[in-house]
């Protein structure tokens, strides 16, 4: 059940992600709020990232025993691991980030999603 969860509240992320490489202004969600609209040369780095976030939902899912396995047990498992500790961290420097729509937004997706590949993982 954890996997489905944080395969969803990522997914969210990927949503929001995936709008701010559109260029609406949800910029304050990311990077300390350091920008309403992302510039394009950030937008494009934003969409290389979207393709590892869409392989994390994936490695959450094949640990979980959703989806079969691309990779041998123990790579997906560090994997799921290796996001896990990603993750907790993102959500300190979510919750310490100067923009508020970041810590009151990314903070508690974030930790969801780490709680949940945590739990997936271990």
């Amino acid at each position: 059940m954890a996997a489905i969860i944080g395969a969803g509240v990522f997914s969210i992320v990927i949503v929001l992600s995936l709008l701010i490489i559109c260029g609406l202004p949800l910029g304050e969600l990311t990077m300390g709020g350091k920008y309403k609209v992302f510039p394009k040369k950030l937008r494009i780095i934003l969409a290389a990232q979207l393709i590892l976030q869409v392989f994390f939902v994936v490695i959450i899912l094949q640990m979980g025993e959703f989806v079969s396995l691309w990779f041998p047990y123990n790579i997906t498992k560090t994997i799921c691991m290796i996001m896990a500790i990603y993750l907790s961290l993102n959500t300190v420097m979510n919750f310490i980030s100067g923009s508020k729509k970041e810590k009151y937004i990314m903070t508690p997706l974030s930790a969801v999603s780490a709680i949940c590949f945590w739990i997936t993982a271990l």
